[in-house]
């Protein structure tokens, strides 16, 4: 069965982009397999030609990495892969897509060029572990690139490839003063569990949208498991890929939770697991949530990357990965059960990454305060305007909101968020969203 196209919020910044009068080199940034190139090829049909340069899997790649270790002329390139393709790289006409550009080196170096020297030639780049090949061209493109970053498919993205745009859509005009219907809340909510179990993979998506199972889900989500543990061998060599792995599972453990580095291995070194954690990190496998003082604005300027927290990429191969019962999931009246309510905090911070502008690469925070007889954290804190808002994540319907009212105490908050099972609603100075409302954070708070 082919695989339908699943459209995708990074759309509109394509289009964007294409009609920009000062467009520049296009390069997309995320993990393996979250749909960058299908993106590109079905925006592609807006073109009279596209031509797609696969550094690694076509048969010609060795050929073609070889157009590139010669002089960077864009017009020699362009000419000697028309000879390559038979197809015309007309500047207005013609997308060029450079696919798993990170295999070669001075294709990357070859973008600065062509926004110098062909600026009217629309031109993708695209490839997995591609920010380990930008750590060696620290300077490459600065200020004649533009980076887009993607993530697995947000909710919305989710509902809508499912065939319920209707729903996604009245979660978008609901707000904590407009709620929605009390059933149409519960449908939404069933609707959310299915999500948290399948993840948001897009082979995953597509394969459940077209009437696969949720069992057809869970093997292709083996299938990427194996694959992304294959990657850690690419990673670099000095870090054993069993290391890697160690780490890669201790932070889906510790999902939640202040990250101990001394927990993810019994043999490895700090600065060994820090460098794990780091090569995760740039490969978008693993997300970083930072401690901020929140005292204010911007919120970075307070951080502390000596304290953090990190977030699986995706909620469907982490319950593959820790072996979650989804049966305990999806009959579940909370998330409360689930690695100890930890999911419902994975999603919401995932939810908003993907609901932020896509051309900049957002920053999660999350406050803690540790004092003898009184300790408290707030899950996330987030810039809205020139406010400091603290979000608080309940994997149920209640709880408790004592380390909530200590920080809008302390830093004299206007208002806060609550992210729960609840439907919209609010409270004296606190906004309720149901959990599957999060991306609607971003979109009504700006």
């Amino acid at each position: 069965m082919s695989k339908k196209y699943i459209k995708r919020h990074i759309d509109k910044y394509l289009q964007e982009w294409k009609q920009s009068i000062s467009r520049k080199p296009l390069l997309l940034r995320g993990a393996r397999q979250v749909g960058k190139s299908s993106s590109v090829r079905e925006f592609a049909k807006q073109f009279e030609y596209f031509v797609e340069v696969n550094f690694e899997k076509d048969k010609n790649a060795h050929n073609l990495r070889a157009i590139f270790e010669k002089d960077l002329s864009p017009q020699r390139i362009c000419e000697e892969l028309f000879a390559v393709f038979g197809t015309p790289i007309i500047p207005g006409k013609t997308l060029l897509f450079f696919d798993e550009i990170q295999v070669c080196i001075p294709a990357i170096s070859s973008l600065r060029f062509f926004y110098e020297d062909m600026p009217e030639l629309h031109l993708i780049a695209a490839g997995s572990l591609l920010e380990f090949a930008l750590e060696e061209l620290p300077s490459f493109g600065v200020g004649r690139i533009r980076s887009l970053f993607m993530y697995p498919l947000s909710f919305d993205e989710y509902l809508r490839a499912m065939g319920f745009a209707a729903m996604a859509d009245a979660i978008q005009k609901s707000s904590p003063q407009k709620p929605m219907a009390e059933a149409l809340h519960h449908n939404c909510l069933t609707h959310l569990v299915r999500f948290i179990t399948i993840g948001g993979m897009p082979e995953v998506v597509a394969t459940y949208s077209q009437g696969g199972t949720l069992q057809d889900c869970q093997l292709i989500l083996d299938d990427l498991t194996l694959a992304f543990y294959d990657d850690f061998a690419k990673y670099k060599s000095r870090v054993p890929t069993s290391r890697l792995q160690d780490v890669f599972v201790s932070v889906m453990e510790q999902t939640g939770n202040k990250f101990i580095y001394s927990r993810a291995s019994q043999t490895a070194k700090h600065e060994q697991i820090k460098e794990a954690v780091e090569l995760l990190s740039l490969a978008g496998l693993i997300y970083p949530v930072t401690h901020t003082s929140a005292n204010g604005l911007p919120l970075g300027a307070e951080s502390n990357s000596k304290i953090r927290k990190f977030l699986m990429f995706d909620t469907g191969i982490m319950q593959r990965f820790l072996h979650l019962d989804i049966s305990q999931i999806l009959l579940g009246e909370t998330l409360e059960q689930i690695n100890k309510g930890a999911v419902a905090e994975l999603f919401v911070g995932l939810e908003l990454l993907k609901s932020a502008p896509c051309n900049y690469p957002a920053q999660l925070y999350y406050w803690q305060r540790e004092q003898r007889g009184s300790q408290a954290e707030v899950d996330y804190v987030i810039q809205r305007s020139n406010d400091i808002v603290p979000i608080e994540v309940k994997a149920g319907t209640r709880g408790s909101m004592q380390s909530f009212s200590i920080f809008m105490s302390e830093k004299k908050s206007q208002y806060g968020i609550r992210c729960s099972l609840e439907s919209f609603g609010w409270l004296p100075n606190i906004f309720l969203y149901p959990l599957y409302a999060v991306s609607q954070i971003n979109q009504q708070y700006k």
